[in-house]
């Protein structure tokens, strides 16, 4: 009598992930996050064979390719594509700024507009026809995984990128693996993958540190919020322990960012002012601190806790909070859990206790329901304030949304708002008051078209510097000149002070922070070893 095998009825449904599959003998997260802590990442040595002995194999050798990254979307985002990119290299991939010399495509997705996904979607298309393997992150897979034109890929979800090389090594042997889960405690959900984890910073003077994934807030017309959940913070100490070691690395600048650095800490016991407090200690002269977009109800509570901080001279006074729309009514159908009022309070509070900050806002232009009127009360808001920094966003309803399901504004009604508040802000020219002001900036980056660098000055206005190596890295002092709508032109002052923040010499561009560095003796014996 033979035993017909049984089947148990869970493999009835699709797994959405391989760590769907647990047993009671399995580690528990806290005892796998635990062990990982005491392992270092190594580059895996490729054995050569014996001369005249060729190498019998079947299969590719993963570890030993080049790897293109490409990033969409918000800091969150460009933090976790730096992570990535960290640990692929010290697994051994060669990163490459060119994407036709790749072997394989990791693609990091964004999934707040409808065009930021057409891009990502055209991308993976393209990798397809020219034959590379792809492997795709970020927030659309990891919100939709189920999406046709994901089929087959490898995906590794937000809370998944300290297991990337896993991934890319599955891909590159032809593989299809998907890990979407989510990385918990005691039942209780994590920031994310650690802080500690290799990474190769875009700029070797900036470090991006999410404090928290997630956010409390329930939009409705938000796509992230299906990808990064509820809030879900980093210990305090642990974001200090990375904020010390990228100053050690030779960084001289900090952005601080999350889905809503306002509500840092409410899920663990603690909030954004204690955070900032222990971060600052931490700071060394010279160096600075940009926070992250904050929605109005948190910053509330903080108003006067947040204004001290400001006026820290290591921390940029600017601070991006969203009001999306001044019409109350329109607020209630997005779920923003404020009123225009409260940004207002906001605004004005920050704006009389510290005078020159920057605010930058956003505004959704044409969200469903949104009448002459209320769009009105947004362009009066805007006369008002006349925001130096403003992210004008025309309403695309994404799937899967109740805004996607409310009566929608006619396409060309949508458009011609999103004009007519380009036109409005294009109208007012923020800096040219500031002509003849002598500044001290700090100088991280080359500007877009190469002709000079790029400075930033304590309210994190944007001034263009000339293009000397020896300020990049550096606090200067600069005569305002020339004002643009985004930008001031600064003219170094004869005989001033270059100061040098970092405590540390810089990373060079492309090498791995978080790794022992090593020395150049120990480097031949290891390709001598290759």
């Amino acid at each position: 009598n033979k035993l017909q095998p049984t089947m148990p009825a869970a493999c009835d449904s699709l797994l959405d992930d391989i760590e769907d599959m647990v047993t009671s003998h399995d580690p528990t997260p806290h005892e796998r996050q635990f062990a990982r802590r005491s392992i270092v990442p190594r580059p895996r040595k490729h054995q050569l064979q014996p001369a005249g002995e060729e190498l019998q194999t079947d299969s590719v050798i993963p570890g030993t390719q080049k790897v293109w990254v490409r990033t969409w979307g918000c800091s969150h985002n460009s933090s976790d594509g730096e992570y990535m990119a960290g640990q692929l290299a010290a697994s051994g991939y060669k990163i490459t700024e060119n994407p036709s010399d790749a072997d394989l495509w990791l693609l990091n997705s964004c999934t707040v507009k409808n065009p930021a996904e057409d891009h990502f979607r055209n991308s993976i298309k393209k990798a397809q026809e020219q034959n590379k393997k792809v492997v795709v992150a970020g927030c659309v897979p990891q919100a939709q995984p189920r999406t046709d034109y994901l089929k087959d890929l490898s995906i590794i979800g937000v809370q998944q990128i300290d297991r990337v090389v896993e991934v890319v090594d599955e891909a590159i042997k032809g593989h299809s693996v998907r890990l979407l889960g989510q990385k918990k405690e005691k039942g209780k959900r994590l920031g994310g993958a650690r802080l500690d984890l290799p990474k190769i910073r875009k700029n070797p003077l900036i470090e991006i540190i999410s404090v928290n994934t997630g956010c409390l807030n329930a939009c409705t017309y938000c796509k992230t919020k299906h990808a990064r959940g509820d809030l879900a913070s980093y210990p305090i100490e642990e974001l200090v322990e990375r904020a010390r070691q990228s100053f050690q690395e030779g960084i001289c600048e900090i952005w601080l960012t999350s889905e809503d650095t306002g509500a840092y800490g409410r899920d663990i016991g603690t909030d954004l002012p204690s955070l900032l407090w222990e971060l600052v200690k931490e700071i060394p002269e010279g160096a600075m601190l940009r926070l992250g977009m904050t929605n109005p109800p948190y910053i509330l509570e903080h108003l006067e806790e947040m204004v001290r901080i400001l006026q820290h001279p290591r921390v940029y006074g600017f601070l991006h909070v969203p009001v999306q729309s001044a019409s109350d009514s329109v607020l209630m159908d997005m779920k923003r859990e404020y009123c225009c009022a409260d940004f207002r309070r906001v605004i004005d509070f920050l704006q009389e206790r510290v005078p020159g900050i920057t605010i930058a806002t956003d505004i959704i232009c044409g969200f469903p329901g949104e009448t002459e009127e209320d769009f009105e009360q947004t362009m009066e808001l805007v006369r008002q304030y006349r925001f130096p920094s403003l992210f004008i966003n025309q309403f695309y309803p994404r799937p899967g949304t109740p805004a996607a399901k409310m009566e929608q504004v006619p396409a060309h009604v949508k458009k011609q708002r999103t004009k007519e508040l380009s036109a409005l802000f294009h109208s007012y020219k923020p800096y040219d008051h500031k002509i003849g002001e002598r500044q001290r900036v700090l100088v991280t980056e080359d500007s877009f078209d190469s002709q000079y660098y790029v400075a930033h000055n304590k309210f994190y206005e944007q001034v263009l510097v000339p293009k000397k190596p020896e300020f990049k890295g550096k606090m200067i002092e600069v005569d305002i000149y020339e004002a643009g709508k985004h930008y001031m032109k600064g003219r170094p002052v004869e005989d001033a002070r270059v100061f040098t923040p970092s405590i540390a010499q810089p990373l060079q561009k492309g090498q791995v922070s978080g790794l022992p560095q090593v020395s150049l003796l120990d480097r031949l014996n290891m390709n001598a070893s290759h």
